[in-house]
């Protein structure tokens, strides 16, 4: 009895240490995701609630009409989403398809006096492309019937209103 109450205890221990390494395991992998995380959001989301302070953090919508000015290798730029705007610095080259009224993600801080420096400038497709998640949207909204033509442009994704009648 003595050796079947040993043996049993041993693998008490070795299951207790086993779990405590994988909980230990996984604690770390959840920590280092968590420096890594960023967040996806538009200016209505940064308008509604407040921004994550001292975080990166992306920001996405349409690169205001007029609004871009280039001093040297400085651009200033406000995006939006319709509803809200940002005013967005960016120090660098930005890239072939950035333009006005097309979709942009900007990777960077907002500072406490509302204006977002963005480290990193992503230009979305030109406005012959359309995912698929958009185009459904866009035909369940009744915005776009794909047996009446081409997409609407991207430009006018947050301007459109839902056509009436067939």
């Amino acid at each position: 009895m003595g050796l079947a109450a040993s043996r049993r205890r041993r693998r008490l221990w070795v299951l207790l240490l086993c779990g405590l390494g994988l909980g230990a395991a996984a604690a770390l992998a959840l920590t280092a995701f968590r420096d890594n995380l960023v967040f996806f959001r538009s200016p209505s989301d940064i308008a509604a609630m407040a921004a994550p302070d001292g975080r990166a953090f992306r920001l996405g919508g349409l690169v205001e009409a007029g609004s871009v000015v280039r001093d040297g290798a400085e651009a200033r730029f406000r995006v939006t989403d319709g509803a809200h705007t940002i005013s967005v610095t960016y120090r660098g080259v930005l890239p072939d398809l950035f333009r006005e009224g097309q979709g942009v993600v900007t990777l960077g801080r907002l500072g406490p006096d509302g204006h977002f420096t963005a480290s990193e400038v992503l230009a979305r497709h030109d406005e012959t492309y359309m995912p698929p998640e958009v185009k459904d949207a866009l035909e369940r909204s009744g915005h776009w019937n794909p047996e009446q033509g081409a997409a609407p442009p991207a430009s006018g994704w947050n301007t459109m209103q839902p056509r009436t009648g067939g």
